[in-house]
């Protein structure tokens, strides 16, 4: 309903208030999104378990871990918190995991292409959105009223 004292202000509202409705489904394509994508990972890391070990050990250059410990860490940790991400439970704690998952990943491989270091970038940013606005209505978080 646009008044007569305030138009302007009812017009910005109106535009700009049905962006609200558009954050719950934002949050859970990049909840889904982000999720598939190091659920994949994780997949590919166990479909080949000794040339998982073999890029650890010569690939990546993964920091104060040994190249086994760093492997069973990051193949857990890209099976596991994306489930937690697709169904939107510990929302914040999942995306805050991935996001250590992305930020190793980053450092750890020396030979990181632009385009890949950009693809980093943009799931860092959806995590970061993830950690700060949580699983959003669509999500268990919501429904357990943890969020």
């Amino acid at each position: 309903m646009i008044s007569k004292l305030y138009p302007l202000r009812d017009y910005y509202n109106l535009t700009f208030g049905l962006f609200d409705y558009l954050k719950a489904p934002a949050l859970l394509f990049a909840r889904l999104y982000i999720g598939w994508v190091f659920f994949k990972s994780g997949l590919t890391k166990i479909d080949d378990w000794e040339s998982t070990l073999m890029l650890f050990e010569y690939e990546y250059m993964v920091p104060v871990l040994s190249f086994e410990s760093a492997a069973y860490l990051a193949t857990i940790g890209e099976l596991v918190l994306p489930i937690l991400l697709f169904v939107g439970l510990g929302t914040r704690f999942a995306a805050s995991g991935i996001t250590v998952i992305n930020i190793v990943a980053v450092i750890a491989y020396v030979d990181i292409s632009v385009a890949s270091l950009n693809m980093h970038i943009v799931w860092g940013l959806g995590l970061l959105a993830l950690m700060i606005l949580g699983g959003g209505y669509l999500s268990l978080d919501k429904k357990l009223k943890v969020s």
